[in-house]
């Protein structure tokens, strides 16, 4: 790997705040090898978000947008750097602890929808839980309130192929937040909705947001990104500027 003198400038986009910061990236790269070159998805990123926030991150195909909510999410590892999740660096944990942290502080949802097209939407929300070993009558309970949380409650027993492509993005968003999670990631999640539907996903998203859960979300659209708090907006692996 080429030494630190040899790589681009750093870019940064930390904020300072009094508020609680959930998670601090410190000059990640991801690299890349495609025979003799490497390529820089990300080329030492570092910002800070907190508690609350909801954040949109913008940029074109290539950008790194999709490498960082990877690494966000811990389905991957940086190259160099530090990612801090609640105050643990995280950033070169195994396997098996990777995924206790997705599993038990992550929630993921994603623009087509991953529902499981054999379960009912009762037991889709309840995959995490059953994962984290809950008692079933427990697990029952959470997913009947997340279900009403997001206007499905009339809807437990049916499965994904009776919903519409809103309600099933619906049953994603309550199964995401079926663990509690530190922060909710969302990948495009309205790029396989129409547009009055995509309107309600988000408008959904703001909901939960201002109940005070933590959103990190990947678009290339302005109208949804406008939705956001805060907009982070990519280049070639760096970051190109933050709005506020």
């Amino acid at each position: 790997m080429s030494t630190t003198q040899d790589k681009p400038l750093v870019a940064t986009a930390s904020r300072a705040s009094g508020r609680d910061r959930i998670i601090r990236m410190q000059n990640l790269w991801k690299t890349y090898y495609m025979g003799d070159n490497e390529v820089h998805a990300l080329a030492g990123i570092s910002n800070d978000f907190h508690r609350g926030d909801f954040w949109a991150i913008m940029g074109s195909s290539g950008s790194g947008k999709s490498t960082m909510l990877n690494l966000l999410g811990c389905l991957d590892r940086p190259s160099e750097g530090i990612y801090e999740l609640e105050g643990e660096d995280v950033s070169q944990l195994d396997d098996d602890a990777l995924s206790d942290v997705r599993l038990k502080r992550i929630g993921f949802i994603f623009q087509s929808f991953n529902l499981i097209a054999q379960m009912t939407v009762q037991e889709n929300i309840e995959l995490p839980l059953y994962y984290q070993g809950w008692e079933r009558e427990a697990s029952r309970a959470r997913a009947a309130e997340l279900a009403d949380r997001v206007g499905l409650a009339q809807r437990l027993d049916h499965r994904p192929t009776q919903l519409s492509g809103g309600q099933q993005q619906r049953v994603a968003v309550a199964r995401a937040l079926a663990n509690d999670p530190a922060i909710l990631l969302a990948d495009e999640p309205t790029g396989n909705l129409d547009t009055a539907t995509g309107v309600q996903i988000m408008d959904l998203l703001g909901e939960l947001h201002r109940s005070g859960v933590t959103i990190i979300m990947v678009t290339h659209e302005d109208e949804i990104a406008a939705h956001a708090s805060h907009q982070m907006h990519m280049r070639d692996g760096k970051i190109e500027r933050v709005l506020s």
